[in-house]
């Protein structure tokens, strides 16, 4: 697919923001890993305990046509907790 684009949301589970983009229509992957942080190959142990200044993240790369960048973000506030520092 020629016209895709990606975006990264941090904050809250990526597990469970995984789960929400992967199943979005427009969306073509859903991708987790870390962001941010001063250790290069954080574990999920050190950045869930707080060791390394990572967040967890999601890389999602979607079709343009098919679902807008707001519509994404809009779909990211649903799954986190703004007033949460954890998100």
């Amino acid at each position: 697919m020629e016209n895709t684009k990606e975006a990264i949301f941090a904050g809250g589970c990526f597990w469970c923001n995984e789960a929400a983009f992967e199943a979005t229509k427009g969306v073509i992957e859903a991708l987790t890993g870390y962001t941010g942080g001063f250790e290069p190959h954080p574990t999920y142990k050190k950045v869930s305990s707080h060791q390394t200044n990572h967040r967890e993240a999601v890389k999602v790369i979607y079709d343009p046509e098919k679902i807008s960048y707001k519509e994404l973000v809009e779909i990211f506030w649903k799954q986190i907790d703004p007033t949460d520092a954890e998100g």
